[in-house]
């Protein structure tokens, strides 16, 4: 069966113009790299997103008078593939504020604030990081105790959020905090976005199994932080309701259409890798367990797209977010056994000449684990599936809205 996407003429004409930007604008020394980019790569992968941005191509289904593409879902594809076969991606910059903030403030936020937050998002020109997770505050979200309280025109924030992803800079935060502590759970907390650099807030990196070289994570701290009253989206105590945009677009209700990268590239190591003195690809075991990633990738990229279709098409969703991430999260995990079998001792070393795929097999033996549970663990996805099909409920659960 035949499940790869057709293209007409006139997108094979977009692909062409695409193309040849890039050719012209993608800024040389962009390599990519198993860690955390050194600075000088993040630098650059910053200006390619300012240049995307101006194009209106870094976000490009987003509403052309906030500053994005204003393209419909089949344009924005072909710019995710071509951006894929450089080994890029219009959201690899360490910003989560055009991916699931953004959206957020589209459906909830006023006319002012989607005037004020979201063009400087769309043009690339600001790092947005996710600020959710606390100490005591992961999986049950709602149970966040990060404190906003009223003062004039302004909110005093105190708190601490942790696990917090991002790149080497941020601008500012997305978040939620308790803004009353006597009101029902989900009924009690509202939405802000946080500029980084208001006095009071502290940003630690953490030294963490998934972060070694991967990519980093921080805790932040929030200390009587004042922040403008206008910087409130959805409205006092309304923040679940916001919050069911972005946690739909995290657990995949949004969708997905990159491909896979990790696969092809453990499959060139092993073409070009002897074993026995042949290329390890010509022993059956090896082939089967290429084979078996193959399949998973394709699953996934077939969920991702799906989702991507419902939402741009703007179809009715339930379950087919949360299934996804399920889906991703546990084969992420049968991977990591997968190229350990496949792979052996050299799937364990980041660096030098053993190191399996230029290190990247190595990120993935602790990607692979630790994704499990970023984003809502394997298990709360199986809760959103449950509820969204009755089970246990008088009523089904609907997905999070999306415009």
């Amino acid at each position: 069966m035949e499940f790869e996407t057709a293209y007409t003429p006139e997108q094979e004409a977009f692909r062409k113009e695409i193309k040849g930007w890039l050719k012209e604008n993608v800024p040389t020394g962009i390599v990519e790299s198993p860690g955390e980019d050194p600075r000088e790569v993040w630098d650059r992968k910053r200006e390619l997103a300012r240049r995307l941005g101006a194009r209106g191509w870094l976000w490009p289904t987003m509403p052309k008078q906030y500053g994005g593409g204003g393209l419909a879902g089949d344009q924005a594809i072909v710019i995710e593939e071509e951006l894929d076969a450089l080994g890029l991606s219009a959201r690899d910059y360490g910003d989560s504020g055009g991916t699931m903030g953004a959206p957020s403030i589209l459906v909830w936020g006023n006319d002012q604030q989607k005037q004020a937050f979201l063009p400087p998002i769309f043009k690339g020109e600001v790092v947005t990081w996710q600020c959710l997770t606390e100490p005591e505050a992961g999986s049950d979200l709602a149970s966040v105790k990060s404190l906003a309280v009223r003062d004039g025109d302004e909110y005093v924030i105190n708190g601490h959020k942790t696990f917090i992803s991002g790149g080497h800079d941020v601008d500012q935060f997305w978040t939620i905090c308790m803004t009353d502590p006597k009101a029902p759970r989900h009924e009690n907390v509202s939405w802000f976005m946080i500029p980084a650099r208001l006095p009071g807030i502290t940003v630690m990196p953490l030294d963490l199994l998934g972060g070694q070289g991967t990519g980093h994570q921080s805790s932040v701290f929030f200390d009587n932080v004042r922040v403008p009253a206008f910087n409130l989206v959805g409205g006092e105590n309304n923040g679940w309701k916001v919050a069911s945009t972005h946690l739909e677009i995290e657990h995949g209700g949004g969708g997905r259409v990159s491909r896979d990268s990790f696969g092809p590239r453990v499959f060139r190591y092993c073409t070009t890798t002897m074993l026995d003195g042949a290329p390890i690809s010509k022993d059956q075991d090896a082939r089967d367990q290429m084979m078996e990633m193959r399949i998973e990738a394709e699953i996934n990229r077939l969920f991702g797209l799906r989702n991507f279709y419902l939402a741009h098409a703007k179809k009715p969703r339930t379950y087919g977010g949360p299934q996804s991430s399920y889906f991703r999260k546990m084969s992420g995990l049968r991977l990591t056994h997968t190229v350990g079998r496949l792979l052996g001792y050299s799937a364990l070393v980041s660096s030098g000449p053993n190191a399996a795929a230029d290190g990247f097999a190595e990120a993935q033996q602790r990607q692979g684990i630790v994704s499990v549970h970023p984003g809502g663990t394997a298990d709360v996805q199986k809760l959103i599936i449950a509820r969204r099909i009755g089970v246990g409920r008088t009523a089904r659960e609907e997905a999070g809205r999306l415009e």
